[in-house]
């Protein structure tokens, strides 16, 4: 008897263990599904090196798209497509970025634990959700109420209680947590929003998708040097929901 309680001991000890040290998928039904998304995801991310300066995801990148349930951030009628590899509705005109997308943006910010990101654009949560497991101070704002009611109930349920939300035109940025290390815009706009630059920290990035809705889009990398000088590069061709807010 004692025997067999230690040995029980044991196993759930190295059960624990294996979890800590691999990447955890949900035990749920979309198990499965979840998998063969990024799968899918790897071999297109291969295939994009020449656009996007990488082949594969870091190992703390693709863990954290792997435990953030893309099923609990989009409505209940499109559940069954959650893990598809495309962007999906949910309501008022906007939609949940490709998983692909989020992918790509998250990697190309080159966010580390402890880093300050503002995300222009809150949506689903999802990205903000993808950001915090990786261990950045998030601050999103969301200019449609009902979505970033939503978003803030579901990042609560889910844990990401870190997040910082709120409701207003995201392209004058959050002044008063500023600066960031990163910025991230999940909307297209036909420039880069001034208040956005003035907020990016020295040595920090920003992804944007710069274009209208009826003319092709790109996602452009800014970057602010150490000496305050800002560059920036087109990386690929994006379809993303156009910027809205008055300015």
């Amino acid at each position: 008897m004692i025997t067999t309680h230690r040995l029980l001991i044991k196993t759930v000890a190295l059960v624990l263990l294996l979890s800590e040290s691999c990447p955890v998928f949900a035990n749920d039904e979309y198990d499965a599904e979840r998998r063969a998304l990024w799968s899918a995801v790897d071999f297109q991310i291969s295939r994009l090196r020449d656009e996007v300066g990488f082949s594969r995801l870091s190992p703390n990148i693709r863990e954290a798209l792997q435990k953030v349930p893309r099923h609990r951030f989009v409505p209940d009628d499109q559940v069954a497509h959650a893990y598809e590899n495309r962007p999906l509705p949910i309501g008022f005109g906007q939609t949940i970025s490709q998983p692909l997308m989020v992918a790509v943006m998250t990697e190309l910010l080159g966010v580390c634990a402890g880093d300050r990101v503002f995300e222009l654009g809150t949506g689903s949560g999802y990205q903000a959700a993808v950001l915090d497991q990786v261990g950045a101070q998030v601050y999103s704002v969301e200019i449609v109420p009902e979505l970033g009611a939503r978003a803030r109930n579901t990042l609560h349920e889910l844990g990401h209680t870190a997040i910082q939300t709120r409701v207003g035109d995201g392209y004058f940025g959050w002044p008063e947590a500023a600066p960031f290390d990163a910025i991230i815009v999940t909307a297209a706009s036909d420039h880069v929003p001034p208040p956005l630059l003035k907020q990016l920290k020295p040595g920090g990035r920003m992804l944007i998708p710069v274009g209208s809705r009826y003319l092709t889009q790109k996602l452009v990398m800014i970057t602010r040097d150490s000496d305050g000088t800002v560059t920036s590069q087109e990386l690929m061709p994006v379809t993303f929901v156009p910027l809205t807010g008055e300015r």
